[in-house]
């Protein structure tokens, strides 16, 4: 049995406990509903249970006004893109323009007219639902179902800042399908693709751990991001995936440079420091990528081992 979708989030900020109760009775059979009685409370409700899918957000309140909520949510990356409807009794056109100008994407006046303020709020989820599903195409490579490069280069941003901020140590394994380009060739692009899809499917199914991402980088390239993982898991880790890919036995199409489809990794971990560039892990585990390949292919190049590993070497 296919289970229902999730309701939409609506979080409800209004200091008179009546408005609250009248909009959540409201929203309650299509929504479920987070309330909060400050601007402060908005913030810690969404710190604690989450984005909500949209804000209804008085503006007139004792600690924090409608409008700093509205800026403060603004400058989060995890917030700027929640719909933010003001819910007021201010009709000043001034006050409505200044809304809109923070990042508002609509305006309700009071005494609100429910019918009103339900066809608002399905509107604007349903538009934020639609950019959600096309912002996850965005980052998904539409032939391995598996995070693109832009993906890729967003979560290694966020990682290095979260390690640096941590003093963890952030791996990272590069990999590259051997004479793919050969089997392509000779095969052509269907099965090819083929390959990658199986290949790509494989390495992401072997990285279970919460954070770890894999991400096609382009062409038969794939990397593996690893948070918190120094040289020895990461070699580790390396040796597992490479292991995996020659286990599936896929046939080469040139048995006179390989048996099998096999891949070679290089794989790298820094802890970041101030100043440090992501570039220096990039250069790292590509740099090490390219011994593996110089080495003779299907292969681990780490700094914890010293030298390119070949199959069965750990």
């Amino acid at each position: 049995m296919n289970e229902s979708p999730p309701l939409p989030v609506v979080l409800i900020v209004d200091d008179v406990p009546a408005n609250i109760r009248v909009l959540a009775e409201a929203l309650r059979p299509q929504y479920r509903v987070q309330v909060a009685t400050s601007g402060q409370g908005a913030l810690d409700v969404i710190a604690r249970q989450g984005v909500p899918d949209l804000v209804l957000l008085d503006i007139m309140m004792p600690d924090m006004d409608g409008y700093e909520v509205c800026r403060r949510l603004k400058q989060e990356s995890a917030t700027v893109g929640v719909p933010v409807v003001f819910v007021t009794a201010r009709t000043d056109l001034v006050d409505e323009e200044l809304g809109l100008r923070l990042g508002a994407v609509d305006y309700i006046t009071k005494p609100f007219h429910i019918p009103v303020v339900l066809a608002r709020v399905r509107n604007h989820i349903a538009l934020k639902q639609k950019a959600d599903l096309l912002e996850k195409f965005a980052l998904l490579d539409g032939l391995t179902n598996i995070p693109n490069r832009r993906s890729f280069d967003e979560s290694l941003d966020r990682e290095w800042k979260r390690a640096q901020r941590a003093s963890q140590a952030l791996g990272l394994i590069m990999i590259d399908i051997d004479h793919f380009k050969r089997y392509n060739d000779r095969l052509g692009h269907g099965a090819g693709d083929d390959c990658l899809r199986t290949v790509a499917s494989t390495l992401a199914a072997a990285c279970t751990r919460p954070g770890d991402i894999v991400a096609r980088y382009g062409g038969e390239e794939f990397v593996v991001l690893l948070p918190d993982t120094g040289e020895e898991g990461v070699a580790l880790i390396a040796e597992r995936l490479r292991k995996q890919i020659e286990d599936l036995r896929i046939p080469h199409a040139c048995p006179d440079v390989a048996v099998w489809v096999t891949i070679s990794l290089g794989a790298e971990s820094i802890v970041p420091h101030v100043g440090d560039s992501p570039f220096a892990l990039l250069d790292g585990a590509d740099r090490r990528l390219y011994t593996a390949k110089s080495d003779g292919r299907n292969c681990v190049c780490s700094a914890w081992s010293g030298v390119a590993q070949r199959s069965g070497a750990f």
